[in-house]
């Protein structure tokens, strides 16, 4: 451990690196828990499918970039996130790496999803079946909801989110790179004003808190022309 990094060895000799502001995360979390009445081992278990999610999401993102041959440094798992750094290539190359994150999440809520109903389904019919899908259904759906929400999350189009350089990229084929900045700008701008509200709405709903602000800043510096991001 270095400062305020755990650094990991990752797939694809790929470093991972946890920072201190999950700790930070995870101690909300834990607390939030606890006042609502889970046991401690629940809440660790709670953070642990957290961690897990948004490293396989990732991990789709390094998967992505390993195929094409494009070098990716390292993995970064951060309170409002993750984050994978890669080598700089081509716009095509871009959009696939950026997509595969979003599919990764979306394919585990469905995957996770079908085996809670399958578990369910198997209590229903045989009795023997029902300790284990006490177990295993509730812990199935939550990881379902988590990586639905993180496939939600991270496609909402503001930087640097997949949607936000996803809308940047789609942009660029329909018109120059300037004026796609420049929309792109006046579009995140929308979701920045929108972004607080719809965090506490999330939060109050589901309990779900990511610790991630969307840079108004930047969003209206996209829309002046001033930046291209």
């Amino acid at each position: 451990m270095q400062g305020n990094v755990l650094e990991l060895p990752g797939p694809f000799g790929i470093a991972v690196e946890v920072r201190n502001n999950f700790a930070f995360l995870a101690l909300i979390i834990f607390v939030l828990a606890l006042f609502q009445g889970a046991g401690p081992l629940t809440v660790i278990g709670l953070i642990g499918v957290l961690l897990v999610s948004i490293f396989l999401h990732e991990l789709g993102h390094a998967w992505a970039a390993h195929v094409q041959g494009v070098k990716v440094t390292r993995i970064i798992l951060t309170g409002a996130g993750g984050q994978t750094k890669i080598a700089n290539t081509s716009a095509s190359k871009k959009e696939f790496i950026t997509l595969m994150g979003p599919l990764v999440s979306l394919g585990l809520w469905a995957v996770l999803g079908l085996m809670m109903r399958g578990v369910y389904q198997l209590a229903l019919a045989d009795p023997a079946w029902v300790p284990l899908g006490m177990v295993l259904v509730p812990w199935l759906g939550f990881a379902s909801l988590i990586n639905l929400f993180l496939f939600a999350f991270n496609m909402v189009p503001v930087q640097p989110l997949d949607g936000g350089r996803l809308l940047l990229l789609g942009l660029r084929h329909w018109m120059p790179a300037p004026k796609a900045a420049r929309v792109a700008g006046g579009i995140g701008i929308v979701f920045c004003v929108l972004w607080f509200p719809a965090m506490v709405w999330v939060f109050y709903q589901s309990g779900l808190l990511m610790l991630f602000l969307p840079s108004f800043a930047l969003h209206l510096a996209m829309a002046r022309g001033e930046r291209r991001r």
